[in-house]
């Protein structure tokens, strides 16, 4: 089978350089496993960057210089620490180096399923990429580590874990995004967490479950869908986590089609999660109606638009990347509705994943993405409205969001 490639986070076919798995992935991997796996990322970066010159960098030097480095790593988090190092140096994002003690190997391993499943699926419980959590992204500020993001429909939204949330211990013990979970499918965890920064702490106790990559993101879609009355408007809101497929599109038509088909507007939240989109999504918001109208025998019409003609607004910020400032660029330049939020991430590149002999993945820049022949790494969408948004401590608020139903709320009065 063909892999895929994230290309602006668009899924394409392209030729498979095939990588050998001999090797399991459990436990720390010894000093010779680790020098293979970091052997292998240096070659296939040479070998597969989508710059020959790699940005500049001499990578002969890089070895070098990292290549001391790994031989003092003493576990596979300080592994990856170092190779994340000298990745970063190629400037380039789509470029990491990804193991199981981070939620988004799993991810990646969920959206590009169908094609590493034959190279993976020995390395993961039960052959899957599933794994054991609450549903929730952290970010480190300042040494300390935050909620930035609770999937909708998952255990931590079920007990009212908020953005903003300052998680100091899981069961007693320092968090980890996956081991402080893992073990504990269908069982209570207790995450004492801070919402203030001079409050008190508090327990929130959460059942973690075994989350899937694959079907997780659908899942928050579908969760996410509201209608929010605002001064006697209807504003239906979706938010996207990922874009990874035709599925999520797919959803959306439907859900303008059911849920959200007697809103007055519409808010399109592309914050944060996945990219995997492309223009050809803007399709329901873009392309002239097209009305089907059905007369039953009783007189009765029914009239169906093939397209969203109401208003719409985009809500973005610095999470945004990838196919989705692709969606984000091209909504602006059509001028079809306001944008509200922060400055997209600049991060568009085709990238792919390569899958090492440990099991652990390298996503790799493989190409360039040109926007109407303007280069997009780098250059993120400014919004029409921005709203900053700290997430410290924000207990929950969001005033992106609010700004955008209040944006999108007014263009309907004013028709």
């Amino acid at each position: 089978m063909a892999p895929r490639i994230h290309l602006g986070s668009c899924l394409v076919s392209a030729l498979l350089l095939v990588v050998a798995l001999p090797v399991g992935l459990a436990g720390t991997p010894s000093t010779t496993l680790r020098s293979e796996v970091f052997e292998e990322v240096w070659t296939t970066v040479r070998d597969q960057f989508f710059d020959p010159h790699l940005n500049g960098v001499d990578w002969v030097s890089a070895k070098q210089r990292y290549s001391a480095k790994v031989d003092h790593a003493q576990t596979a988090e300080e592994f990856a620490a170092v190779v994340n190092q000298m990745l970063s140096e190629l400037r380039t994002s789509h470029t990491h180096y990804y193991t199981p003690q981070d939620p988004a190997y799993f991810h990646l391993c969920g959206i590009f399923w169908p094609v590493l499943e034959p190279k993976l699926k020995a390395f993961l419980t039960g052959g899957k990429p599933d794994y054991v959590g609450i549903g929730i992204f952290t970010e480190l500020k300042g040494g300390k580590t935050f909620v930035s993001g609770v999937l909708d429909g998952s255990p931590a939204a079920s007990v009212g874990l908020k953005v903003g949330d300052e998680i100091l211990r899981v069961d007693g013990a320092p968090f980890q995004a996956v081991g402080s979970f893992a073990g504990n499918a269908n069982r209570p965890v207790e995450v004492q967490v801070k919402r203030a920064s001079d409050g008190a702490p508090t327990i929130v106790t959460v059942t973690a479950k075994l989350l899937d990559p694959t079907t997780m993101f659908l899942d928050a879609m579908k969760a996410s869908v509201q209608v929010i009355e605002h001064n006697g408007v209807k504003v239906g809101y979706l938010h996207i986590w990922s874009y990874a497929g035709e599925v999520y599109q797919d959803q959306l038509e439907e859900e303008l089609d059911t849920r959200l088909h007697e809103a007055d507007a519409l808010v399109l939240d592309l914050r944060d999660g996945y990219g995997g989109a492309g223009p050809e999504h803007l399709r329901p918001f873009l392309v002239p109606p097209l009305t089907t109208t059905l007369i039953m025998r009783n007189g009765k019409h029914s009239a169906h638009e093939e397209a969203w003609t109401k208003p719409v607004c985009l809500l973005v910020n610095e999470g945004t990347k990838s196919g989705k400032e692709m969606i984000a660029y091209y909504f602006k330049r059509a001028r079809r509705g306001s944008i509200v939020g922060t400055r997209t991430a600049g991060e568009v590149m085709a990238g792919r994943p390569f899958v090492l002999k440990d099991g652990s993945l390298l996503y790799l820049a493989v190409g360039e993405v040109l926007i109407e022949g303007r280069r997009a790494e780098g250059n993120g969408v400014t919004p029409d409205v921005e709203v900053p948004f700290t997430t410290e401590y924000a207990q929950g608020k969001d005033p992106q969001k609010e700004r955008a139903v209040e944006a999108v709320a007014s263009k309907v009065d004013s028709r």
